[in-house]
């Protein structure tokens, strides 16, 4: 008799992204920018306080209270991931019983629902709007139509790039006696009055994810925080495991959240080159059927048109690599010049249709 895996992994896939090397990456929703000397000076002596040989810090306090500081909320209401993803497979994992029902608006990020499927929770999807934006009336509904435990969407959206208002966010979280985490991986590029990071404690039920892999440009650091009241902190901080951010990383991230003018100025111009491709290719929509472009409050611009395929295929024999999801094309803002490239490869594709 031979050990078996069971049904819920033994078809599963790793996750693959686009490899090789391209002169342009627009796929991953990264920050066009790397670090500068200055920076890499400051990664140099974070790196150089490290003790290899002791543990991490199992409460990432500096981190945690540089963290805070940057968004001016109290350290005590943040606990720390090994990227946004470890905080939602632990929440969606500790916070539902066996039988507890989550609730995701489609289309968002898949991993909401992949984690839900390993952690054996019914995960229901609420469908978005023909202009994908959420009807959070109808949203309130079914939440407790269905008898929803867990509530989780990104705000604003990955991939879609909507968001709902704050106003729209507080009469969710004050109408439903589900958990809500609303993912605040965007919410830099968007605005943090739109945002209810500071509003924690206000409300029993609230958990909002923020990451330094977006707006603060450090994917490779794999940083997610959680942010709540001091009563859900404590749960999340209980449940992790003891070392779950390694202390480069911890290093790190304290220092780089003490940057704060130099991290918002690099935030406009992010958001001005995210205008410049919401523009251009809104441009071309006006000239090309079937390439319908939303509007955005994010980092990227989302697209549907049938060809998506073909446009990516032709992109990446540039060297240009965006994403591909099925009948619409997600396509981060790069640099200003990069920016430039890009409009000119699709601009060129159609003129050889």
């Amino acid at each position: 008799m031979s050990y078996q895996l069971n049904d819920k992994i033994k078809n599963l896939v790793p996750y693959e992204p686009i490899s090789g090397t391209y002169d342009i990456r627009l796929d991953a929703n990264e920050c066009p920018f790397n670090y500068n000397e200055d920076f890499m000076n400051m990664v140099n002596r974070a790196v150089s306080s490290v003790s290899f040989n002791r543990y991490p810090d199992p409460l990432c306090l500096e981190l945690r209270k540089s963290f805070s500081s940057f968004y001016g909320i109290d350290y005590k209401n943040v606990s720390v991931g090994n990227g946004s993803d470890e905080l939602i497979f632990l929440l969606e994992s500790a916070f539902m019983k066996k039988g507890d029902k989550m609730l995701v608006a489609a289309p968002d990020f898949s991993m909401y629902e992949f984690y839900s499927s390993i952690s054996e929770n019914p995960c229901v999807s609420y469908l978005k709007n023909d202009d994908l934006n959420i009807d959070v009336d109808k949203l309130i509904e079914t939440v407790k139509s269905e008898n929803i435990s867990l509530v989780l969407f990104s705000n604003p959206c990955n991939p879609t790039g909507q968001g709902i208002s704050a106003s729209d966010a507080r009469k969710l979280v004050t109408s439903v006696d589900a958990l809500v985490i609303l993912d605040e991986a965007y919410m830099d590029f968007w605005g943090e009055e739109n945002s209810l990071l500071c509003e924690v404690n206000d409300y029993d039920n609230l958990v909002v994810f923020r990451t330094a892999s977006k707006a603060i440009g450090s994917a490779a650091l794999r940083l997610g925080f959680a942010v709540a009241n001091e009563s859900i902190t404590k749960a999340i901080m209980a449940v992790k495991s003891p070392y779950n951010v390694n202390s480069l990383s911890q290093a790190i991230g304290t220092e780089l959240y003490k940057n704060k003018e130099f991290l918002k100025n690099r935030l406009k111009t992010i958001v001005q080159n995210t205008k410049k491709l919401y523009n251009e290719l809104l441009r071309i929509s006006e000239s090309v059927d079937d390439f319908t472009v939303y509007p955005t409050k994010t980092n990227f611009v989302f697209v549907k048109t049938s060809f998506s395929k073909e446009l990516w295929e032709y992109l990446k024999s540039k060297s240009i690599v965006i994403r591909c999801m099925g009948g619409y094309i997600r396509i981060t803002a790069g640099t200003e010049d990069e920016v430039s490239a890009l409009i000119s490869a699709i601009e060129t594709y159609f003129s050889e249709m």
